[in-house]
């Protein structure tokens, strides 16, 4: 049992892995692409929506996407009591905010966004009709399959994001863009998914999964907002300009530590609840998932935060000259989210959606209260605030893992620390070497390149036993090739 369950893990985190870099490549062309043609203001504009549609997604979901995967049986009437739930929370929920829309127009002081929002706000209608044949690919952990949905669908809606940005649509091609993108992957995961609902509807399995689900949807809705505060009260006290500079400085650090999180969370909450009966393996499964979070996020996301003025400036010219800074600041604490989101993973594992709510909502509470009192000293300490906050929540989260599985501190640190200590010096000795070269072409090749040779050269020399693990692995799949 623990080589089958080595073995799927390692199959699913390759193609994770795969899907997620190709997705963040594919990203990082369409954005480049949107981001020459487009406007501040314009993604300013959605941005301001972006809060809206994941608290709606993540409310007409209700948490049943995890309740299904933790479940060990699962029967046609569980599926299907969820997928008629989810259609009809979908369609009051859109229903809502479609009289709501006014609402916001007047609140961020733009009358735009009263049809903008009714248009991009049919996204989370369409996505929710997807809800079950996900959770039933990522129960079997049918990675592969995801993964090819998700490239189509991104490919497709890029292309046609591009064609109405450069048909001078502004803002809409971005909106079109969310909306195509989730009609793609609910299709098809329905190609992908054999199961089917039937017109005999019995919603009494709700009743089993809602104690956990209901826990679920609280932490993923506050989550939502965490990640979006900053959005919202710029939106309020700021210009569309400044949201968007924000935005864009955001959606680099998205891409970053969406890729790394997303690699493992595919495949985190299934194989931790497969070895949850025994405390000490899930300790070292969970040791080893942390170690290599570590390795790979922190010189990725501090390397990013490192090239930002260079890589901004080569890739969207320097109308975005703005946003380089804050990305700057928001990618040091994107390299601790993944092991955010690996903790809250190991919680949903041990069926514990409590903790998950309120870690996940004290953790709100303070980085809002943050925020706030730091309003009047402007944009960038809005942001570094936000970013200590996220840095500083590992120490809470690593609390509750510890009363869970028994991870000391000392443990916890030495899995961790090591890599942000590697990684950060990585990056001053390439920037300290770069700022030799002159061009910024020639600056961001350097950075890159010393910061990634002096990053694994020390880990070798220190014998790392992560970085032969890897290479072993890596080696491994490249043989069966």
């Amino acid at each position: 049992m623990e080589k089958s369950l080595k073995e799927k893990a390692a199959k699913g985190l390759a193609w994770s892995g795969l899907n997620n870099v190709m997705q963040q490549l594919l990203n990082l062309l369409f954005g480049i692409a949107l981001a020459r043609m487009l406007s501040p203001a314009d993604y300013g504009m959605v941005g301001m929506l972006m809060i809206f549609s994941l608290l709606a997604g993540a409310l007409q979901e209700s948490g049943f996407t995890a309740a299904l995967i933790n479940r060990r049986e699962v029967r046609h009437r569980d599926y299907n009591a969820v997928f008629w739930f989810s259609l009809s929370a979908g369609l009051s929920l859109y229903a809502i905010l479609f009289l709501s829309a006014p609402l916001i127009a007047i609140f961020y002081h733009q009358p735009q966004l009263t049809a903008l929002s009714r248009f991009a706000f049919l996204s989370f209608v369409i996505g929710n009709l997807g809800i079950v044949p996900n959770a039933i690919l990522m129960k079997q952990l049918k990675v592969k399959q995801n993964a090819l949905v998700q490239l189509t669908a991104l490919t497709l809606s890029g292309l046609l994001g591009i064609i109405m940005a450069w048909a001078g649509m502004a803002y809409w091609g971005l909106a079109t863009q969310s909306v195509v993108y989730a009609t793609v992957v609910m299709a098809g995961r329905w190609l992908c998914c054999k199961w089917r609902p039937t017109l005999r509807i019995d919603l009494t399995p709700l009743r089993e999964m809602m104690g956990f689900s209901v826990k679920v949807l609280a932490a993923n809705m506050v989550t939502h907002i965490n990640n979006n505060i900053l959005t919202v009260l710029l939106g309020r006290f700021y210009t569309p300009y400044e949201v968007g500079n924000f935005n864009q400085a955001n959606k680099w650090n998205s891409m970053g530590y969406y890729t790394i999180q997303s690699m493992m969370g595919s495949v985190a909450q299934p194989v931790l609840h497969e070895v949850e009966e025994d405390r000490q393996r899930q300790l070292r499964v969970f040791r080893k998932m942390l170690r290599f979070l570590a390795f790979i996020s922190m010189p990725c996301m501090l390397g990013l935060s490192a090239v930002a003025p260079e890589l901004i400036t080569l890739a969207i010219t320097d109308k975005w000259a703005a946003c380089a800074r804050l990305m700057q600041i928001v990618c040091i604490g994107g390299a601790f989210i993944p092991l955010h989101n690996l903790m809250y993973n190991l919680n949903l594992s041990r069926g514990r959606s409590d903790i998950c709510l309120w870690c996940t909502l004290a953790f709100g509470l303070v980085q809002l209260l943050a925020v706030v009192l730091c309003r009047s000293c402007g944009v960038e300490m809005m942001v570094w605030v936000f970013t200590i906050v996220n840095v500083l929540w590992v120490l809470p989260w690593w609390y509750q893992v510890r009363r869970l599985i028994g991870l000391t501190l000392r443990e916890f640190l030495s899995d961790v620390l090591l890599f942000t200590a590697i990684a950060a010096l990585s990056m001053l000795v390439a920037c300290q070497v770069a700022s030799l070269a002159d061009g910024l072409a020639a600056t961001l090749a350097i950075k890159v390149a010393v910061a990634a040779v002096s990053y694994f050269a020390i880990l070798w020399l220190i014998g790392d036993r992560i970085l032969r693990e890897s290479i072993e692995e890596l080696l491994v799949l490249l043989r069966k090739r």
